[in-house]
């Protein structure tokens, strides 16, 4: 019987077993099976017709990933990640075992860390005081209030509030590194002077972030910053394949 694909959730290691009571994507969600190849095994459904980044199914993705990564290390596909069929998955399993086995090593009682920088809200008064050019400009605006002194003074203030926002992104970094396995470097969000994801112990994923939202209390005039996780470990996994397709989001 035809059918639309096997939708592939993650990579673990061969013999880990499934979390019970969890299915996956797609109305009604779909069983979960294992596709074993040597030392390693993807974790498959069939794919639904005509998939989507539907919030149910999105919950569900996430939701496996992280209990799969109860039982060991786990290698995520991002939501959409959809083969043709079994054989296909079998042979990219062999074709790229060791390297599999490698980042699962890596990622071995391991979970990401999402930190993002933002400027600092409501921040003006302390920029004020800190900085001698807006502070002229201020007082320029006031003593003759026009169109283009307000403008000088509303771009002097953005350029220092990012600048400000930039350099306390680069200590936290300083600050967190340390404590992390491996750092990646995520795309540019719009606002957003730094994004980056760190690799750290499970064990220690309460304590790293306790240790950024210290950093983040003792510089909140200066920078707004933005914790997620645990997470999956996607930013330290490569793109699995060519001949995988991404669902339309």
């Amino acid at each position: 019987m035809a059918t639309d694909g096997v939708y592939v959730y993650a990579i673990i290691r061969a013999g880990n077993p499934l979390p019970t009571d969890t299915n996956g994507v797609g109305s009604p969600a779909a069983p979960l099976r294992t596709v074993r190849q040597g030392r390693v095994a993807a974790v498959v459904s069939e794919a639904p017709p005509n998939l989507r980044a539907r919030r149910r199914d999105l919950l569900a993705h996430q939701e496996l990933l992280l209990r799969l990564s109860d039982q060991g290390p786990v290698l995520p596909m991002r939501f959409g990640m959809v083969a043709p069929d079994e054989e296909l998955v079998r042979g990219q399993l062999a074709a790229r075992e060791a390297e599999h086995l490698a980042v699962l090593e890596l990622l071995d009682d391991g979970v990401e860390v999402n930190v993002k920088a933002f400027p600092a809200q409501n921040a003006l008064g302390s920029l004020v005081a800190e900085d001698k050019h807006v502070r002229r400009l201020r007082d320029e605006a006031r003593r003759r209030p026009g169109y283009e002194a307000n403008v000088r003074l509303g771009e002097a203030v953005a350029t220092a509030l990012d600048s400000r926002a930039a350099e306390a992104g680069r200590r936290v970094l300083r600050e967190l590194t340390p404590r992390a396995r491996a750092v990646a470097t995520g795309p540019e969000v719009q606002g957003c002077v730094l994004n980056v994801s760190f690799l750290v112990d499970r064990a220690d994923s309460d304590g790293f972030l306790d240790a950024a939202e210290k950093f983040a209390e003792a510089h909140r005039d200066r920078v707004e910053l933005r914790m997620a996780g645990p997470l999956p470990c996607y930013s330290f996994v490569s793109a699995e394949g060519t001949s995988v397709r991404t669902a339309g989001v």
